[in-house]
């Protein structure tokens, strides 16, 4: 029997009941997967770039419900483009894709980034709760593949279109001394057309039977993104390559296998202003190469449990509410670049976020300790409840949807009054759509997201009351820019125009995977 069609029965008040995941298994920002499975559980790394702390790590019993553990790093470095100072910013820089591995004990998980120019490599026993240690070293090694021999050699494999190895030290302290970068595909995209596109890139890298198969990402000219697999017999190679799959968009990401011997391909799709959001392709195995999808495509089911919502896995509510032990923010949170802790605070009033402003500050993009949270498909809301009351005039602070071309509900005070305002960005310039007069010191707040059907579409709203909500401004639509390289994220801010030493103060903010206008 096709395993597409393989119900999985669950037993409930003694009737039989079908679940099946779906495809995408996470309708959300989570690209650049690297995986692994260690017993029976499977971990997780991607990217989140200018964001800190960064690069996830989650965990998951079954490749459908996933929950973030944790972070490999808090803050990537400490420079303006990662601080937001100066007029510098590192929006679709940061640190990039991930490699994922365990080896004799202990978790490995690397990255590079543009921003410093380095390779980094972070190591833990405990990849749930940590520490890890860092080691970094030039150069950036551009989407490398870390992956450890059977003969105990340890390398990398990077580089696009054109792809190299490189030798590192026992240690991982860096490279080899006395060993120089190798080419071994001197164009990896040629199993898909040469002619222009994005030339190869994203290597994974896995050895199977004894073979090493090297995954990769192309987009033809006048395609689609596709996956490309080289195999060999020798790391070095020669290498022989394929096209893996050319379906949807679906591509870059690699191989996993399961305790019951089954085996996925994990990989992303472009999906609009959502973002990038994984998928699992069913693989075979016919004459020593694996074999994706279904006839060549992607199933829109799997022979998966069920997935139970990203909801507080991936996502989730704060009440800004902690009690004794408890982390002082979950993981769900990220901030938009690298925050400044003085500036913010959950103990000065219990319950409470509270954001100050420290500097002057002339647009959203710019200002720091933007709190944010991914936004999630098909359809999501995120809400707010905002203390206005001790805001300085020039102050702007409220509920955002973040990204290039981002859209804000809020509140600024002008002339020491304050008043609900919408902005969107239109032509390149944030422009205030509608303003109303605030007579009373809480205001409540919301965004409604609709990513169905890539519709892209956003609405804001305010209440008096939080019972009553009225639309606010105009919808914001919601494209994926290349410039900040991420989805829509949902974003709590306060910056200052004029004068520094105001706050304002949240206290909630509330996610839904429903909204209430189309």
């Amino acid at each position: 029997m096709r395993r597409s069609f393989i119900l999985l029965c669950l037993l409930c008040s003694g009737r039989l009941l079908f679940a099946q995941a779906q495809n995408p298994v996470i309708f959300a920002d989570v690209p650049d997967l690297s995986m692994i499975r260690v017993g029976d559980t499977y971990y997780m790394s991607s990217t989140t770039m200018h964001m800190s702390p960064g690069l996830p790590l989650m965990k998951s019993k079954d490749l459908i419900n996933w929950h973030l553990v944790g972070y490999a790093y808090d803050r990537l470095g400490e420079v303006d483009e990662l601080n937001l100072n100066n007029g510098k910013s590192t929006y679709g820089r940061g640190s990039w894709a991930s490699s994922l591995r365990y080896h004799k004990g202990t978790y490995y998980v690397t990255t590079f980034a543009q921003t410093t120019g380095k390779t980094y490599i972070y190591s833990t026993q405990n990849i749930e709760k940590g520490p890890w240690k860092e080691v970094s070293f030039k150069p950036a090694y551009h989407d490398h593949s870390l992956f450890f021999d059977d003969d105990g050699r340890v390398y990398m494999i990077y580089g696009g279109g054109k792809l190299k190895l490189i030798e590192l030290s026992s240690d991982l302290s860096g490279v080899k001394p006395g060993t120089t970068e190798q080419v071994i595909i001197e164009n990896a995209s040629t199993p898909s057309g040469t002619e222009g596109g994005l030339p190869a890139e994203g290597s994974q890298l896995f050895k199977v039977n004894g073979k090493y198969y090297l995954f990769n990402i192309t987009w033809p000219k006048g395609s689609m993104r596709t996956v490309v697999i080289h195999r060999a017999d020798k790391i070095t190679g020669p290498w022989e390559g394929k096209v893996g799959l050319q379906d949807l968009g679906v591509a870059q990401g690699g191989l996993i296998d399961m305790p019951n011997g089954n085996w996925y391909a994990y990989l992303f799709r472009d999906f609009g202003g959502v973002g990038r959001i994984p998928y699992l392709v069913p693989v075979t195995w016919e004459n020593g190469w694996p074999v994706l999808g279904e006839n060549g495509k992607v199933p829109e089911k799997l022979a998966l449990p069920a997935s139970k919502g990203l909801i507080p896995g991936i996502v989730a509510s704060d009440e800004f509410s902690r009690k004794k032990g408890e982390p002082t923010l979950p993981l769900v949170w990220q901030w938009n670049h690298n925050p400044e802790p003085k500036l913010w605070s959950l103990s000065e009033r219990k319950g409470f976020l509270r954001l100050k402003t420290g500097r002057i500050d002339t647009s959203f993009t710019q200002a720091r300790n933007t709190l944010t949270q991914r936004t999630i498909g098909p359809e999501s809301s995120g809400s707010t409840a905002l203390d206005v009351s001790q805001m300085k005039d020039g102050d702007f602070a409220g509920l955002g949807l973040l990204q290039k071309d981002y859209g804000l509900v809020g509140v600024k005070v002008t002339q020491g009054k304050p008043s609900v305002v919408m902005f969107k960005m239109k032509d390149g310039k944030p422009v205030e759509l509608q303003a109303i007069p605030l007579s009373q010191k809480v205001v409540y707040l919301k965004a409604e997201c609709n990513f169905r059907d890539r519709k892209d579409t956003a609405h804001f709203f305010y209440s008096l009351d939080n019972k009553s909500w009225t639309r606010i401004g105009e919808s914001l639509k919601m494209p994926y820019t290349i410039p900040h390289f991420m989805g829509y994220r949902f974003g709590l801010f306060n910056y200052a125009t004029q004068q520094t030493g105001g706050y304002a103060d949240f206290d909630y903010f509330h996610i839904s995977d429903t909204i209430t206008q189309p």
